[in-house]
C-alpha cells in the first residue's frame, strides 16, 4: 500500500500500522514486528520495522518505535502523570540499552518548536526542565558525584524567527560540543483524535521538523549529524479533514445501532474505504483552505503537564542518581 498521500496527516508509527493493517485486512504485515502490553491504564506498543519491505508496508523508516498511550491523561490525574513519567523513564532507559547507547554516553537534548505557539512549544518547555550537567563535567569534573552523565540542552527556535534551519544550528552545536547521541523532542501530528494529547512516541530514526504539518525541513538524523538521534514526540494537533473523516465513522456507528440500512442515510460514503473517504474530504477542503490544523482547547495546561512528564522521565533515564522510583519528585 502506498501511504505517501497520507504522510502529512500523521507522524505516529502506530497510526501508520493501523492504516496498513486495515488495508491488509488485519493480516500480519511483512517486515514488521509488533508487541503491545497494557498495565495500570498505560499501553506500551513496540513496533520494529525490520527491512525495506516493512518500511514500504508501513510508510516509516526502518527502526524501532515505542508508543506510550494513556487516554486518561486528559483528566489531569496527578498520580497517573507520575506513573507515566516513571514508565517513560523505564522504557527510555531500556530503549537506549537496546540501541547500544552506553550508560556514560554524553547526551545533547534538542527542544524543537516555537515557544510562542502553544501546540508547538513542547520541545522548548522540556528543555527548561532538563537537568543539564555538561558544564560541571567541563569545569569541575572532580565535583561530579557518581550516577550522573554529561547532558546539555538547547532550544534552537524555528526558521521563521531565526532565519536558520534548525538542523544547521544543531550541526554547529554537535561539531563544537561533540555529544555521543542526540535526543530530539518535537510536537507531532496524528490522524487519530484519541491519540492527540494522550500519546508519547520514541523512535531511533531521527526526526524531520515540521513534517507532520507539511513543512518539509532538513532532518535531524544520524546520517546528517554523525551521531545517533533518538526522537521523542507527542501529537498535539490533528487535521480538520481527519476530524471530518472520523465524524463519518462515528455517524456510521451511531446509525448502525439504530438501523440496518445505514446506506440509505450515508449513501455512497457508507461503502467507501476509510482512506478513499479521507482523500475525498481532503480534495474538498484543501482548495478552499479549510483543512486546518486543530488542537484541543485544553492545550495550554496539557502542554505544560506533558513537558514536565517527559523532562522528569528523561532526567531519571539519563542519570542513575535519579531513580525511576522517585521520578515523581521531579514531575511537579
Amino acid at each position: 500500500m502506498d501511504l505517501g498521500s497520507f504522510s502529512t496527516h500523521t507522524d505516529l508509527a502506530l497510526d501508520a500500522r493501523d492504516i496498513a493493517q486495515a488495508a491488509n485486512q488485519g493480516q500480519p504485515l511483512p517486515g514488521i514486528e509488533t508487541d503491545s502490553k497494557r498495565e495500570n491504564g498505560i499501553r506500551v506498543t513496540k513496533i520494529n520495522v525490520l527491512n525495506e519491505e516493512g518500511s514500504r508496508s508501513l510508510g516509516k523508516l526502518p527502526g524501532h518505535y515505542i508508543t506510550i498511550e494513556v487516554p486518561a491523561l486528559r483528566q489531569k490525574d496527578s498520580p497517573l502523570q507520575d506513573r507515566v513519567a516513571t514508565k517513560l523513564a523505564q522504557e527510555f532507559e531500556q530503549f537506549l540499552r537496546d540501541i547500544g547507547i552506553p550508560r556514560n554516553a554524553k547526551a545533547l537534548i534538542i527542544g524543537l518548536g516555537n515557544s510562542n505557539v502553544t501546540p508547538d512549544a513542547l520541545g522548548p518547555l522540556v528543555v527548561q526542565n532538563i537537568m543539564v550537567t555538561r558544564h560541571y563535567f567541563e569545569l569541575m569534573p572532580e565535583e561530579v558525584g557518581p550516577g550522573y552523565r554529561a547532558v546539555s540542552a538547547v532550544a534552537p527556535g524555528v526558521l521563521g524567527t531565526t532565519g536558520i534551519e534548525s538542523s544547521d544550528i544543531v550541526q554547529g552545536i554537535v561539531e563544537k560540543s561533540k555529544p555521543d547521541f542526540i535526543i530530539a523532542i518535537d510536537a507531532l501530528a496524528s490522524r487519530s483524535l484519541e491519540r492527540v494529547n494522550t500519546t508519547i512516541q520514541i523512535a531511533d530514526t531521527g526526526i524531520h521538523p515540521g513534517s507532520g504539518i507539511g513543512n518539509k525541513r532538513k532532518g535531524l538524523t544520524k546520517e546528517a549529524l554523525g551521531v545517533p538521534v533518538v526522537a521523542i514526540g507527542v501529537p498535539t494537533v490533528v487535521y480538520a479533514s481527519t476530524i471530518v473523516n472520523n465524524a463519518f465513522d462515528l455517524m456510521h456507528k451511531h446509525f448502525g445501532e439504530q438501523t440496518n440500512n445505514t446506506g440509505q442515510i450515508l449513501g455512497l460514503l457508507d461503502n467507501m474505504h476509510e482512506e478513499e473517504r479521507l482523500q475525498l474530504v481532503k480534495e474538498v477542503l484543501n482548495p478552499v483552505g479549510h483543512d486546518l490544523l486543530v488542537t484541543p482547547k485544553e492545550i495550554d495546561q496539557f502542554i505544560e503537564d506533558i513537558a514536565n512528564i517527559i523532562a522528569s522521565g528523561l532526567n531519571a533515564a539519563l542519570h542513575d542518581a535519579v531513580s525511576a522510583d522517585n521520578v515523581a519528585a521531579y514531575t511537579h
